[in-house]
Protein backbone atom coordinates (compact mmCIF):
# COMPACT_ATOMS: atom_id res chain seq x y z
CA UNK A 1 0.00 0.00 0.00
CA UNK A 2 1.18 3.35 -0.67
CA UNK A 3 1.47 6.19 1.66
CA UNK A 4 -1.76 8.55 2.61
CA UNK A 5 -2.30 11.47 0.47
CA UNK A 6 0.24 14.28 1.43
CA UNK A 7 -1.42 17.84 2.48
CA UNK A 8 2.04 19.34 2.74
CA UNK A 9 0.30 23.63 2.03
CA UNK A 10 -2.57 22.34 4.38
CA UNK A 11 -0.35 21.42 7.15
CA UNK A 12 1.85 24.36 6.91
CA UNK A 13 -1.73 26.50 6.79
CA UNK A 14 -2.85 24.83 9.76
CA UNK A 15 0.47 25.42 11.83
CA UNK A 16 -0.03 29.13 10.96
CA UNK A 17 -3.90 29.60 12.01
CA UNK A 18 -2.80 27.81 15.14
CA UNK A 19 -0.41 30.46 15.98
CA UNK A 20 -3.07 33.34 14.98
CA UNK A 21 -6.00 31.81 15.73
CA UNK A 22 -6.95 29.79 19.04
CA UNK A 23 -8.01 26.15 18.16
CA UNK A 24 -7.22 26.99 14.63
CA UNK A 25 -10.04 27.17 13.30
CA UNK A 26 -13.11 29.87 14.00
CA UNK A 27 -15.68 27.17 14.74
CA UNK A 28 -14.52 23.73 17.00
CA UNK A 29 -16.32 21.33 15.06
CA UNK A 30 -13.78 22.85 11.59
CA UNK A 31 -10.96 22.10 13.87
CA UNK A 32 -7.88 19.81 12.74
CA UNK A 33 -8.74 17.84 15.75
CA UNK A 34 -11.46 16.77 14.17
CA UNK A 35 -9.60 14.75 11.16
CA UNK A 36 -7.64 12.46 11.07
CA UNK A 37 -3.52 13.98 11.75
CA UNK A 38 -2.15 15.56 8.82
CA UNK A 39 -4.96 15.15 6.83
CA UNK A 40 -7.08 18.46 7.46
CA UNK A 41 -7.08 20.14 4.67
CA UNK A 42 -7.43 23.62 3.96
CA UNK A 43 -9.53 24.73 1.64
CA UNK A 44 -9.21 26.81 -1.44
CA UNK A 45 -12.74 27.33 -3.05
CA UNK A 46 -15.68 25.28 -3.49
CA UNK A 47 -18.50 25.03 -6.11
CA UNK A 48 -21.69 23.11 -6.48
CA UNK A 49 -21.15 20.16 -4.05
CA UNK A 50 -16.71 19.52 -4.51
CA UNK A 51 -14.42 21.82 -2.76
CA UNK A 52 -10.55 22.11 -3.52
CA UNK A 53 -7.60 22.04 -0.94
CA UNK A 54 -4.76 24.74 -1.07
CA UNK A 55 -2.61 21.20 -2.16
CA UNK A 56 -4.74 20.89 -5.44
CA UNK A 57 -7.10 17.68 -4.21
CA UNK A 58 -10.76 17.68 -5.42
CA UNK A 59 -13.27 16.35 -2.90
CA UNK A 60 -17.01 15.76 -2.64
CA UNK A 61 -18.25 17.29 0.14
CA UNK A 62 -20.83 16.23 2.64
CA UNK A 63 -22.20 18.73 6.05
CA UNK A 64 -21.00 21.74 3.56
CA UNK A 65 -20.42 24.50 5.79
CA UNK A 66 -21.71 22.72 8.59
CA UNK A 67 -24.88 22.11 6.99
CA UNK A 68 -25.66 26.11 5.86
CA UNK A 69 -24.56 25.08 2.38
CA UNK A 70 -27.72 23.56 1.25
CA UNK A 71 -28.16 24.56 -2.18
CA UNK A 72 -24.55 24.06 -2.93
CA UNK A 73 -21.22 25.96 -3.14
CA UNK A 74 -21.10 29.59 -5.18
CA UNK A 75 -24.84 28.97 -6.06
CA UNK A 76 -25.76 31.22 -9.00
CA UNK A 77 -29.24 32.48 -7.39
CA UNK A 78 -27.81 33.50 -4.30
CA UNK A 79 -25.02 34.88 -5.88
CA UNK A 80 -26.77 36.80 -7.95
CA UNK A 81 -29.17 38.71 -5.44
CA UNK A 82 -25.89 38.89 -3.26
CA UNK A 83 -24.24 40.97 -6.14
CA UNK A 84 -27.48 43.21 -6.52
CA UNK A 85 -26.89 44.15 -2.99
CA UNK A 86 -23.60 45.08 -2.88
CA UNK A 87 -23.60 47.78 -5.34
CA UNK A 88 -26.28 49.70 -3.29
CA UNK A 89 -24.54 49.77 -0.11
CA UNK A 90 -24.39 46.84 3.03
CA UNK A 91 -25.49 48.90 6.37
CA UNK A 92 -27.70 52.01 6.42
CA UNK A 93 -27.87 54.32 9.80
CA UNK A 94 -31.63 53.50 9.05
CA UNK A 95 -34.07 50.45 8.23
CA UNK A 96 -33.16 49.11 4.19
CA UNK A 97 -36.08 48.52 2.08
CA UNK A 98 -34.66 44.81 1.74
CA UNK A 99 -35.85 44.62 5.26
CA UNK A 100 -39.57 44.44 4.47
CA UNK A 101 -38.97 42.62 1.42
CA UNK A 102 -36.88 39.96 3.96
CA UNK A 103 -39.13 39.90 6.25
CA UNK A 104 -42.31 39.36 4.25
CA UNK A 105 -40.82 36.40 2.38
CA UNK A 106 -39.51 34.67 5.53
CA UNK A 107 -43.31 34.51 7.72
CA UNK A 108 -44.65 33.77 4.04
CA UNK A 109 -42.16 30.52 3.82
CA UNK A 110 -42.88 29.90 7.66
CA UNK A 111 -46.52 30.88 8.47
CA UNK A 112 -46.58 29.69 11.49
CA UNK A 113 -44.81 32.99 12.94
CA UNK A 114 -46.30 36.38 13.31
CA UNK A 115 -43.29 38.24 13.61
CA UNK A 116 -39.46 38.00 12.66
CA UNK A 117 -36.42 39.17 13.35
CA UNK A 118 -32.69 38.92 11.80
CA UNK A 119 -29.23 37.97 13.49
CA UNK A 120 -26.17 36.65 12.36
CA UNK A 121 -25.84 33.23 13.70
CA UNK A 122 -27.93 30.79 15.80
CA UNK A 123 -26.53 31.45 18.67
CA UNK A 124 -27.83 35.15 18.64
CA UNK A 125 -31.11 33.93 18.07
CA UNK A 126 -31.52 30.95 20.52
CA UNK A 127 -30.29 33.09 23.39
CA UNK A 128 -32.63 35.91 22.42
CA UNK A 129 -35.57 33.21 22.42
CA UNK A 130 -34.34 32.38 26.36
CA UNK A 131 -34.30 36.01 27.15
CA UNK A 132 -37.52 36.53 26.17
CA UNK A 133 -39.09 33.83 27.05
CA UNK A 134 -37.28 34.71 30.84
CA UNK A 135 -39.00 38.44 30.34
CA UNK A 136 -42.59 37.61 29.32
CA UNK A 137 -42.37 34.57 32.05
CA UNK A 138 -40.47 36.17 34.66
CA UNK A 139 -39.15 32.73 35.37
CA UNK A 140 -35.28 32.10 35.71
CA UNK A 141 -34.83 28.44 34.60
CA UNK A 142 -34.61 27.58 31.08
CA UNK A 143 -35.28 23.62 30.41
CA UNK A 144 -33.11 22.21 27.59
CA UNK A 145 -33.22 18.58 25.88
CA UNK A 146 -30.68 16.87 26.89
CA UNK A 147 -30.57 14.33 24.36
CA UNK A 148 -29.72 16.81 21.78
CA UNK A 149 -25.88 18.32 21.34
CA UNK A 150 -25.69 22.13 21.12
CA UNK A 151 -28.35 25.17 21.22
CA UNK A 152 -25.93 28.46 21.60
CA UNK A 153 -22.13 29.64 22.34
CA UNK A 154 -23.48 31.74 25.18
CA UNK A 155 -23.19 31.03 28.68
CA UNK A 156 -26.89 29.29 30.02
CA UNK A 157 -25.77 26.33 27.51
CA UNK A 158 -22.01 26.14 27.47
CA UNK A 159 -21.97 25.98 30.93
CA UNK A 160 -23.78 22.36 31.17
CA UNK A 161 -21.43 20.90 28.68
CA UNK A 162 -17.44 19.81 29.18
CA UNK A 163 -16.55 23.12 28.06
CA UNK A 164 -17.21 25.29 31.30
CA UNK A 165 -14.27 26.94 31.85
CA UNK A 166 -14.76 30.75 32.23
CA UNK A 167 -18.71 30.63 33.81
CA UNK A 168 -19.59 30.87 37.17
CA UNK A 169 -21.19 27.92 38.47
CA UNK A 170 -24.01 29.73 39.28
CA UNK A 171 -25.12 30.18 36.07
CA UNK A 172 -25.41 26.68 35.18
CA UNK A 173 -27.80 26.73 38.04
CA UNK A 174 -30.35 28.19 35.81
CA UNK A 175 -30.34 25.15 33.04
CA UNK A 176 -32.01 22.44 33.77
CA UNK A 177 -33.00 18.94 31.15
CA UNK A 178 -35.38 17.14 30.01
CA UNK A 179 -35.31 13.64 27.99
CA UNK A 180 -36.72 13.85 24.22
CA UNK A 181 -39.63 11.68 23.69
CA UNK A 182 -41.06 11.68 27.64
CA UNK A 183 -43.73 13.53 28.53
CA UNK A 184 -44.28 11.91 31.82
CA UNK A 185 -40.45 13.06 33.10
CA UNK A 186 -41.31 16.60 31.61
CA UNK A 187 -44.05 16.80 33.71
CA UNK A 188 -41.85 15.59 36.56
CA UNK A 189 -39.33 18.24 35.76
CA UNK A 190 -41.83 21.10 35.85
CA UNK A 191 -43.37 20.09 39.11
CA UNK A 192 -40.26 20.13 40.48
CA UNK A 193 -39.17 23.60 39.16
CA UNK A 194 -42.76 24.45 39.41
CA UNK A 195 -43.32 28.72 38.56
CA UNK A 196 -39.80 28.84 37.79
CA UNK A 197 -39.06 27.37 34.14
CA UNK A 198 -39.41 30.17 31.73
CA UNK A 199 -39.91 28.15 28.86
CA UNK A 200 -38.11 24.08 26.98
CA UNK A 201 -36.46 24.42 23.89
CA UNK A 202 -35.32 21.74 21.71
CA UNK A 203 -34.79 20.22 18.35
CA UNK A 204 -38.53 19.44 17.53
CA UNK A 205 -37.00 15.85 15.20
CA UNK A 206 -33.16 14.61 15.27
CA UNK A 207 -32.44 11.19 13.86
CA UNK A 208 -36.14 9.76 13.71
CA UNK A 209 -39.49 11.38 14.00
CA UNK A 210 -41.23 11.99 17.24
CA UNK A 211 -43.33 9.80 18.84
CA UNK A 212 -47.40 10.31 17.22
CA UNK A 213 -48.53 13.03 19.77
CA UNK A 214 -45.38 13.61 21.41
CA UNK A 215 -45.06 18.06 19.99
CA UNK A 216 -48.52 18.64 20.42
CA UNK A 217 -48.70 16.95 23.94
CA UNK A 218 -45.37 18.77 24.70
CA UNK A 219 -46.86 21.77 24.17
CA UNK A 220 -49.90 21.13 26.02
CA UNK A 221 -47.65 20.24 28.83
CA UNK A 222 -45.50 23.18 28.63
CA UNK A 223 -48.26 25.61 28.36
CA UNK A 224 -50.73 24.16 31.23
CA UNK A 225 -47.29 25.15 33.51
CA UNK A 226 -47.32 28.48 32.37
CA UNK A 227 -43.86 28.27 30.31
CA UNK A 228 -43.09 28.88 26.36
CA UNK A 229 -42.35 26.53 23.98
CA UNK A 230 -39.07 26.92 21.55
CA UNK A 231 -38.14 24.83 18.70
CA UNK A 232 -34.77 25.14 17.46
CA UNK A 233 -35.22 25.16 13.70
CA UNK A 234 -30.96 25.35 12.80
CA UNK A 235 -31.19 21.98 11.03
CA UNK A 236 -34.76 21.44 10.63
CA UNK A 237 -35.54 24.87 9.00
CA UNK A 238 -35.40 23.61 5.29
CA UNK A 239 -33.96 20.26 5.98
CA UNK A 240 -37.61 19.08 7.09
CA UNK A 241 -39.65 21.12 4.88
CA UNK A 242 -39.58 25.21 3.89
CA UNK A 243 -41.09 25.57 7.25
CA UNK A 244 -39.04 23.68 9.41
CA UNK A 245 -39.86 20.73 11.50
CA UNK A 246 -43.25 22.85 13.02
CA UNK A 247 -44.52 22.50 9.23
CA UNK A 248 -43.76 18.78 8.60
CA UNK A 249 -45.68 17.84 12.42
CA UNK A 250 -47.93 20.70 12.23
CA UNK A 251 -47.31 21.95 15.90
CA UNK A 252 -46.49 26.02 16.22
CA UNK A 253 -43.93 26.77 18.83
CA UNK A 254 -44.22 30.08 20.68
CA UNK A 255 -41.03 30.56 19.18
CA UNK A 256 -38.62 29.26 17.09
CA UNK A 257 -35.13 29.98 15.46
CA UNK A 258 -33.81 29.45 12.42
CA UNK A 259 -30.38 29.39 10.87
CA UNK A 260 -27.99 27.74 8.68
CA UNK A 261 -29.34 26.68 5.30
CA UNK A 262 -31.56 30.22 5.39
CA UNK A 263 -28.67 31.89 4.13
CA UNK A 264 -26.38 28.74 1.86
CA UNK A 265 -23.29 29.87 3.46
CA UNK A 266 -24.34 33.81 4.14
CA UNK A 267 -24.59 34.91 7.86
CA UNK A 268 -27.96 35.01 8.58
CA UNK A 269 -30.48 33.81 11.00
CA UNK A 270 -34.09 34.59 12.92
CA UNK A 271 -35.92 34.54 15.99
CA UNK A 272 -39.68 33.81 14.81
CA UNK A 273 -43.12 33.99 17.02
CA UNK A 274 -46.06 34.97 18.34
CA UNK A 275 -46.86 38.41 18.08
CA UNK A 276 -47.27 39.30 21.38
CA UNK A 277 -44.56 37.72 22.40
CA UNK A 278 -42.23 38.86 20.39
CA UNK A 279 -43.40 42.24 20.73
CA UNK A 280 -42.52 42.74 23.93
CA UNK A 281 -38.86 43.46 22.14
CA UNK A 282 -40.39 46.45 20.03
CA UNK A 283 -42.05 49.55 20.38
CA UNK A 284 -45.73 49.27 20.51
CA UNK A 285 -46.76 48.02 24.17
CA UNK A 286 -46.37 49.29 27.62
CA UNK A 287 -44.46 47.03 29.37
CA UNK A 288 -40.78 47.16 30.43
CA UNK A 289 -38.39 46.43 27.10
CA UNK A 290 -36.49 43.67 26.12
CA UNK A 291 -33.16 43.55 24.97
CA UNK A 292 -34.13 41.17 21.92
CA UNK A 293 -31.75 41.65 19.33
CA UNK A 294 -30.15 44.93 18.43
CA UNK A 295 -26.94 43.62 16.38
CA UNK A 296 -25.10 46.21 14.10
CA UNK A 297 -24.51 43.82 11.18
CA UNK A 298 -27.68 41.84 11.96
CA UNK A 299 -29.80 43.38 8.73
CA UNK A 300 -26.78 43.50 6.63
CA UNK A 301 -28.36 43.89 3.20
CA UNK A 302 -26.16 41.04 1.05
CA UNK A 303 -27.46 38.41 3.54
CA UNK A 304 -30.57 39.35 3.34
CA UNK A 305 -30.94 38.92 -0.03
CA UNK A 306 -29.05 35.33 -0.03
CA UNK A 307 -32.12 34.65 2.41
CA UNK A 308 -34.66 36.10 0.08
CA UNK A 309 -32.93 33.57 -3.08
CA UNK A 310 -32.53 30.67 -0.79
CA UNK A 311 -36.40 31.08 -0.09
CA UNK A 312 -37.63 31.43 -3.35
CA UNK A 313 -35.20 28.32 -4.61
CA UNK A 314 -36.22 26.04 -2.10
CA UNK A 315 -39.62 26.89 -3.06
CA UNK A 316 -39.64 26.97 -6.51
CA UNK A 317 -37.15 24.18 -7.23
CA UNK A 318 -38.24 21.47 -4.39
CA UNK A 319 -35.56 21.48 -2.85
CA UNK A 320 -36.30 19.97 -0.03
CA UNK A 321 -37.59 16.76 -1.46
CA UNK A 322 -34.20 16.71 -3.44
CA UNK A 323 -32.26 16.48 -0.05
CA UNK A 324 -34.48 13.71 0.50
CA UNK A 325 -33.76 11.71 -2.29
CA UNK A 326 -30.21 11.92 -2.65
CA UNK A 327 -30.18 11.36 1.27
CA UNK A 328 -32.16 8.19 0.83
CA UNK A 329 -29.72 7.12 -2.52
CA UNK A 330 -26.78 8.02 -0.34
CA UNK A 331 -28.17 5.54 2.67
CA UNK A 332 -28.78 2.61 0.49
CA UNK A 333 -25.49 2.72 -0.83
CA UNK A 334 -23.67 3.33 2.31
CA UNK A 335 -25.92 0.40 3.47
CA UNK A 336 -25.09 -2.08 1.00
CA UNK A 337 -21.15 -1.40 0.73
CA UNK A 338 -21.08 -1.86 4.43
CA UNK A 339 -23.02 -5.15 4.32
CA UNK A 340 -20.76 -6.16 1.21
CA UNK A 341 -17.73 -5.68 3.18
CA UNK A 342 -18.89 -7.47 6.43
CA UNK A 343 -18.97 -4.39 8.46
CA UNK A 344 -23.06 -3.62 8.77
CA UNK A 345 -22.59 -3.65 12.67
CA UNK A 346 -19.75 -1.38 12.65
CA UNK A 347 -20.37 1.28 9.98
CA UNK A 348 -24.18 2.71 10.77
CA UNK A 349 -25.64 5.44 8.24
CA UNK A 350 -28.32 6.97 10.20
CA UNK A 351 -31.00 10.14 10.25
CA UNK A 352 -33.53 11.87 8.23
CA UNK A 353 -32.31 11.36 4.61
CA UNK A 354 -32.06 15.20 4.21
CA UNK A 355 -29.86 14.99 7.21
CA UNK A 356 -27.69 11.56 7.64
CA UNK A 357 -24.74 11.23 10.37
CA UNK A 358 -22.64 8.18 10.47
CA UNK A 359 -21.50 6.18 13.28
CA UNK A 360 -18.23 3.69 13.57
CA UNK A 361 -18.72 1.12 16.03
CA UNK A 362 -15.70 -1.36 17.60
CA UNK A 363 -15.42 -4.79 17.82
CA UNK A 364 -17.93 -4.61 21.28
CA UNK A 365 -20.43 -2.26 19.19
CA UNK A 366 -19.75 0.73 20.82
CA UNK A 367 -19.12 3.98 19.73
CA UNK A 368 -14.73 4.61 19.02
CA UNK A 369 -13.10 7.46 17.71
CA UNK A 370 -10.27 4.73 16.94
CA UNK A 371 -12.32 3.64 14.17
CA UNK A 372 -13.76 7.02 13.18
CA UNK A 373 -10.42 8.54 12.66
CA UNK A 374 -9.73 4.98 10.27
CA UNK A 375 -13.16 5.44 8.27
CA UNK A 376 -12.71 9.43 7.58
CA UNK A 377 -8.32 8.48 6.61
CA UNK A 378 -10.04 6.12 4.00
CA UNK A 379 -12.61 8.80 2.86
CA UNK A 380 -10.76 11.37 2.12
CA UNK A 381 -8.17 9.18 0.66
CA UNK A 382 -10.83 8.43 -1.61
CA UNK A 383 -11.50 11.75 -2.53
CA UNK A 384 -14.41 12.55 -0.26
CA UNK A 385 -14.37 15.19 2.93
CA UNK A 386 -17.56 13.70 5.29
CA UNK A 387 -17.18 14.46 8.56
CA UNK A 388 -21.20 13.19 8.54
CA UNK A 389 -23.35 12.61 5.00
CA UNK A 390 -25.38 15.30 5.32
CA UNK A 391 -26.20 16.40 1.74
CA UNK A 392 -26.22 19.23 -0.72
CA UNK A 393 -28.92 19.68 -3.40
CA UNK A 394 -25.61 20.08 -5.81
CA UNK A 395 -24.67 16.33 -5.32
CA UNK A 396 -24.88 14.12 -8.73
CA UNK A 397 -25.78 10.67 -9.53
CA UNK A 398 -22.44 10.31 -10.23
CA UNK A 399 -21.17 11.80 -6.89
CA UNK A 400 -23.05 9.75 -4.76
CA UNK A 401 -22.03 6.72 -6.56
CA UNK A 402 -18.19 8.00 -6.26
CA UNK A 403 -19.24 8.33 -2.60
CA UNK A 404 -20.37 5.07 -1.85
CA UNK A 405 -17.32 3.56 -3.92
CA UNK A 406 -14.94 5.38 -1.50
CA UNK A 407 -16.81 3.54 1.66
CA UNK A 408 -16.88 0.57 0.10
CA UNK A 409 -13.04 0.62 0.06
CA UNK A 410 -13.17 2.37 3.71
CA UNK A 411 -15.11 -0.70 4.41
CA UNK A 412 -12.40 -2.53 3.02
CA UNK A 413 -9.89 -1.35 5.58
CA UNK A 414 -12.37 -1.44 8.12
CA UNK A 415 -12.69 -5.05 8.27
CA UNK A 416 -9.28 -5.46 8.13
CA UNK A 417 -8.80 -3.85 11.10
CA UNK A 418 -11.59 -5.25 13.18
CA UNK A 419 -10.06 -8.57 12.45
CA UNK A 420 -6.37 -7.56 13.59
CA UNK A 421 -4.87 -8.03 16.50
CA UNK A 422 -3.81 -4.55 17.06
CA UNK A 423 -6.75 -2.37 15.20
CA UNK A 424 -4.95 1.12 16.17
CA UNK A 425 -2.10 0.06 13.52
CA UNK A 426 -4.33 0.93 11.29
CA UNK A 427 -5.52 4.40 12.50
CA UNK A 428 -2.99 6.60 10.94
CA UNK A 429 -1.83 8.52 14.09
CA UNK A 430 -3.83 9.94 17.09
CA UNK A 431 -7.66 9.61 16.86
CA UNK A 432 -10.45 12.42 16.16
CA UNK A 433 -11.70 14.43 19.29
CA UNK A 434 -14.85 15.08 20.20
CA UNK A 435 -15.50 18.63 19.91
CA UNK A 436 -16.93 19.01 23.46
CA UNK A 437 -14.15 17.92 25.86
CA UNK A 438 -12.81 19.57 28.63
CA UNK A 439 -9.27 18.99 28.06
CA UNK A 440 -7.81 19.78 24.84
CA UNK A 441 -5.03 16.86 25.30
CA UNK A 442 -4.71 14.11 27.01
CA UNK A 443 -5.84 15.22 30.92
CA UNK A 444 -3.16 15.56 33.34
CA UNK A 445 -1.83 12.25 34.54
CA UNK A 446 -3.79 10.29 31.36
CA UNK A 447 -1.22 7.97 29.41
CA UNK A 448 -1.52 6.91 26.38
CA UNK A 449 -2.37 3.20 26.18
CA UNK A 450 -1.16 1.90 23.16
CA UNK A 451 1.89 -0.40 23.14
CA UNK A 452 5.18 1.24 22.79
CA UNK A 453 5.25 -0.91 19.34
CA UNK A 454 1.65 0.45 18.06
CA UNK A 455 2.61 4.04 18.78
CA UNK A 456 6.02 3.69 16.48
CA UNK A 457 4.76 1.49 14.14
CA UNK A 458 4.18 2.72 10.84
CA UNK A 459 0.21 2.52 9.85
CA UNK A 460 -0.90 1.12 6.75
CA UNK A 461 -3.20 2.88 4.45
CA UNK A 462 -5.04 2.13 0.71
CA UNK A 463 -3.48 2.98 -2.01
CA UNK A 464 -4.42 6.49 -3.10
CA UNK A 465 -7.97 7.07 -4.84
CA UNK A 466 -7.49 7.74 -9.29
CA UNK A 467 -9.35 10.67 -8.17
CA UNK A 468 -7.34 12.16 -5.37
CA UNK A 469 -4.26 14.61 -6.96
CA UNK A 470 -2.26 16.45 -5.39
CA UNK A 471 -1.39 19.82 -7.22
Amino acid sequence: MTADPSLPRSVELSAQLHAMVPGGAHTYAKGDDQYPEGLAPVISHGRGAHVWDVDGNEYIEYGSGLRSVSLGHAHPRVLDAVRRELDRGANFVRPSVVEVDSAQRFLETVPTAEMVKFGKNGSDVTTAAVRLARAVTGRPLVAICRDQPFFSTDDWFIATTPMSAGIPEQVADLTVSFPYGDLDATEELLRLHEGRVACLILEAATEHDPPPGYLAGLRDLVHRHGSLLVFDEMITGFRWSEAGAQGVYGVAPDLSTFGKALGNGFAVSALAGRRELMERGGLHHSRERVFLLSTTHGAETHSLAAAMAVMETYVQEGVTARLHALGERLAAGVRDAAAGMGVTDHVLVRGRASNLVFATLDEQGKPSQDYRTLFLRQLIAGGVLAPSFVVSAALTDDDIDRTVDAVAQACAVYRKALDAEDPTAWMGGRPVKPAFRRFAGRPPGEQDLRSPEARSRPSPTPPRHPGFCSA
